[in-house]
């Protein structure tokens, strides 16, 4: 048993680029980071300041509102310079950011940061997800994206235990804590890049374009716009897990904040015992078949909450839509990374950042839905719309084979 343990050890890191192991390790570091002092920042802002709830709301909200258009902006620029500058970029910057959430008393500054923190995450996700398409041969990438978004979980998974430790001793302990791991990050992936040649692979892949022919390229494509708009459409139907389930929840139950908190832990820990045997079933398959039947789950998920009246069927509902997230977001990475050109993959990782419009308006939707109805109406509508994404993506692959034929 250890020996077969030591050979599948060995031959995955032989499968992949050392960059790409850092980047995966990386990962889960910076989710760690940021999973372990973002969730308290709230609660950090009305103990420490005197700002009420909506102006808290809006602190915190516009990191999203920064990373819509921060993506594409990201992924261009590492298109145009290099993936080495923007990574290590956002890894300098978000030391700075969080050490400015500890140091900062100011509304503004507060304001300003989270903004800024947006920022770097949508310049780190694209081009690190690029970087590793750069050094994955296509065959191979759906189980990198797969293990990245595992790494995703892993680091959601234990951050905010480790941020409630640190904080109960100190409240800003967290984000210097999270300052420095991003800091020594930086550092680490800088000597690794260096090491193994990144300014060559740079060179070998770097465009020749500018920022305003990268845009209208990407603008023009409506395969790329199918793509975007079902992700929209998904990220409406999956930010109701994340927003409007656990107001419904703490509304049903008396212990409804104690269910949330274990179908988190529950939607973690799935992810990260079963993404990989996932990952090798969903390898054979097409993209569009695999997010068909993520999308299904997703749907399956949300009518499970509707109906759900104990905690049992809660957490076998999370459980359910957990499976559609293990399926759908490496799938959908990989129908944007087939149409990319090898010059403008920045670009187009980046452009998928305009699906957070979908994380904007999913909770604005849903709250209405359950303030104007009730959770059975607010999750089955949400199930329809989770299917109808399929459209979307199906109307793109269909315009992508016409196009192919026509060449």
């Amino acid at each position: 048993m250890t020996n077969k343990w030591i050979k599948n050890f060995a031959e995955f890191g032989r499968a992949y680029h050392p960059i790409v192991h850092s980047l995966l390790l990386g990962t889960i570091l910076a989710r760690l980071a940021s999973s372990m002092s973002l969730p308290f920042l709230a609660i950090y802002l009305a103990k420490h300041t005197d700002v009420g709830a909506v102006m808290i709301g809006a602190i915190i909200g516009a990191g999203s509102l920064a990373g819509m258009a921060g993506g594409f902006i990201g992924g261009t620029l590492s298109d145009l310079f290099g993936r080495r500058k923007i990574l290590l970029g956002a890894l300098i910057g978000w030391g700075v950011v969080f050490l400015g959430f500890a140091m900062s008393d100011s509304v503004l500054l507060f304001f300003l940061f989270s903004l800024l923190n947006g920022l770097c995450r949508s310049f780190y996700e694209p081009v690190s997800q690029a970087l590793m398409a750069d050094l994955t041969d296509k065959e191979k990438r759906f189980q990198v994206f797969s293990l990245r978004y595992l790494a995703i979980n892993v680091g959601v998974a234990v951050g905010p235990l480790l941020g409630a430790l640190f904080a109960a001793l100190d409240s800003t302990l967290p984000f210097y804590i999270t300052s420095g791991i991003y800091l020594a990050y930086a550092l680490s992936l800088y000597l690794l890049l260096n090491k193994f040649g990144i300014r060559k692979i740079e060179g070998e892949n770097k465009a020749v374009n500018t920022f305003a022919s990268v845009w209208n390229v990407v603008r023009r494509d409506v395969v790329l716009r199918y793509y975007l708009l079902g992700g929209v459409v998904t990220a409406i139907g999956y930010s109701q897990m994340t927003v409007t389930l656990s107001q419904y929840v703490g509304d049903r139950f008396a212990d409804g904040v104690a269910l949330f908190a274990v179908m988190m832990s529950v939607n973690a820990v799935t992810v990260v015992a079963l993404q990989v045997p996932f990952t090798k079933w969903a390898d054979g398959l097409k993209p569009l078949t695999v997010l068909a039947i993520g999308v299904v789950f997703y749907a399956l998920g949300n009518v499970g909450f509707g109906l759900s009246g104990s905690w049992m069927t809660f957490i076998l509902s999370m459980i359910v839509f957990t499976f559609g997230e293990m399926l759908t977001f490496p799938a959908g990475n990989i129908l944007t990374d087939r149409i990319a050109p090898d010059h403008m993959r920045g670009a187009y990782y980046g452009a998928q950042s305009f699906s957070n419009l979908g994380h904007f308006l999913g909770p604005w939707i849903g709250g209405m839905l359950l303030s104007g109805y009730n959770g059975k109406v607010l999750f089955l509508t949400m199930a329809v719309v989770a299917v109808s994404a399929i459209v979307f993506y199906a109307r793109g692959e269909r315009k992508l084979a016409s196009i192919q034929t026509a060449q």
